[in-house]
């Protein structure tokens, strides 16, 4: 006689039922290799956040002529190395639904003859989006005055200070993203397509060919960086337009950032060529040239991905460096190299700390492109978890 089936007891540790928000385990079987990397990398909370800051950062340098309180080259004399104004919520009549700043005061110092600032407290200037100010041209377009955030006539608005004629600290930072992290973009641009196409074409005929395009990297890669990126600034025509020396320091930072990745892509290449998949695009019929492009590099797209964003922040420390030392872009040209370079002398750092805020930004682009490429290159490895 059979006995009745006894009713399957629960297993330790698995829950009852399991919830609806897991992926489907067939459509990660059949997802694409791009498909991963995006599931992957939305699991790096720190990447991702990172990838937000980057994004406001170009979203700034695109509509910084909008973004910015003041114009570029709009001065208040009267306020000389003012300080960083403070936004405030309490005020002589209590707190406030909406933040303010105080008017400033200026006072000579009796012995040192320094202009020293004071809030006035008996001016408020209440903080107001989207008000009238210096007028501009958008991208050289549109005119219009029109900023995004600012104080009525007659109060000052500079939460970062001002400089030595009294420009606006945190406009001039604003303007001066627009060229910064353009910089590193047309640069890794330029060494994307060196360094892919040299790396590929040492990789894949080898040969007489591969000695010598390795032979020239080693001779490039034996010189300092930062000496050979002086030298060839300080080749640049001293009467060139700014705009030309901006194209200039762009193919100066790329000279020697397409070394690398032409490594990476010839060694991909070595490892490749041989695969059994190329060998049959060979012998369909397809040249060299194609299985070249459309077999062996989407290969390893992926970590070419990761190794651009990990040099854009070399390009935008390059461009940084040698605008410090008086031999990258120059004025009127505003990045934050040429603002660094205003504040590189004690009594600066002593006397006006705010001058040094450019810095800070440098930093934050800076690492946050570092963890944006740490977690692509986690979500493009197969074998991290």
């Amino acid at each position: 006689m059979m006995s009745a089936a006894l009713p399957a007891e629960p297993v330790e540790g698995l829950p009852d039922s399991l919830p609806d928000s897991l992926p489907d385990a067939a459509a990660l079987h059949t997802a694409s290799q791009w498909q991963l990397m995006r599931i992957k990398f939305r699991k790096h909370r720190l990447a991702v956040w990172s990838g937000w800051v980057i994004l406001a950062l170009y979203g700034v340098a695109t509509f910084c002529e909008i973004v910015a309180p003041y114009s570029l080259d709009q001065d208040h004399l009267a306020y000389m190395h003012a300080p960083p104004q403070r936004l405030r919520w309490m005020g002589p009549d209590g707190v406030h639904l909406w933040p303010f700043v105080y008017g400033l005061e200026g006072v000579r110092h009796p012995e040192t003859l320094r202009t020293i600032y004071a809030d006035d407290h008996s001016r408020t200037y209440p903080l107001q989006l989207f008000v009238r100010g210096e007028p501009y041209e958008f991208w050289g377009l549109i005119e219009t005055d029109i900023h995004l955030f600012g104080v009525a006539e007659g109060g000052t608005l500079f939460l970062l200070g001002t400089d030595a004629v009294g420009r606006d600290m945190l406009t001039r930072i604003i303007y001066g993203s627009r060229i910064s992290l353009t910089v590193g973009l047309i640069g890794v641009a330029l060494s994307f397509t060196f360094g892919l196409l040299i790396g590929a074409v040492s990789g894949y005929y080898g040969g007489w060919v591969d000695n010598m395009i390795q032979r020239l990297i080693e001779v490039l890669r034996s010189f300092p960086s930062i000496p050979l990126w002086m030298a060839l600034s300080a080749s640049l025509p001293a009467d060139w337009s700014p705009l030309k020396v901006y194209f200039g320091i762009t193919v100066v930072l790329s000279f020697l950032g397409w070394t690398g990745l032409a490594r990476v892509v010839r060694g991909k290449i070595l490892s490749l060529r041989e695969e059994d998949y190329a060998t049959a695009a060979l012998l369909a019929g397809a040249s060299q040239g194609r299985v070249m492009v459309r077999h062996l590099l989407p290969g390893f797209a992926s970590h070419i991905i990761v190794s651009l964003t990990l040099t854009l922040p070399n390009m935008i420390l390059g461009e940084t460096a040698l605008s410090f030392l008086g031999l990258g872009l120059r004025p009127p040209i505003t990045s934050w190299g040429v603002l660094l370079k205003e504040a590189q002398n004690v009594q600066a750092v002593a006397l006006q700390p705010w001058l040094l805020t450019p810095a800070l930004f440098v930093i934050i682009a800076v690492l946050a492109f570092n963890f944006v490429g740490d977690g692509l290159r986690d979500a493009a490895d197969p074998y991290s978890r």
